[in-house]
């Protein structure tokens, strides 16, 4: 697999800016170990999707809110996948929830 190093350099460097704590070769760990999370983290949600059987486009809460959207009210994830969070740097796993296109709204 081939990785953007471009990317990764950019992201330590912001991690690097904004947690004035970390040392910046803690920041290019988390950097690399994001990217390589992004691969299994997008196929853990194209198995989860189609095991599913949703076929519309989905998104998590805060990416739909990110694009200018919200959840419609009262409205259930149509699937749920477990996920590696590589910029905590010890590559801990989260559930994410994923809404269908269908239950948002664009933000007034």
């Amino acid at each position: 697999m081939k990785y953007n190093l471009s990317k990764i350099m950019k992201r330590a460097w912001k991690n690097y800016r904004e947690n004035t704590g970390l040392s910046f070769g803690e920041c290019l760990h988390r950097a690399w170990l994001s990217a390589k999370a992004e691969g299994v983290n997008e196929k853990r949600i194209a198995d989860a999707k189609a095991a599913a059987g949703v076929t519309e486009e989905t998104r998590t809460w805060s990416d739909w809110k990110k694009i200018g959207f919200e959840v419609i009210h009262g409205s259930k994830a149509l699937f749920g996948a477990t996920l590696i969070w590589g910029s905590k740097g010890d590559g801990a796993e989260y559930k994410a929830r994923f809404f269908g296109a269908s239950q948002v709204q664009a933000i007034a």
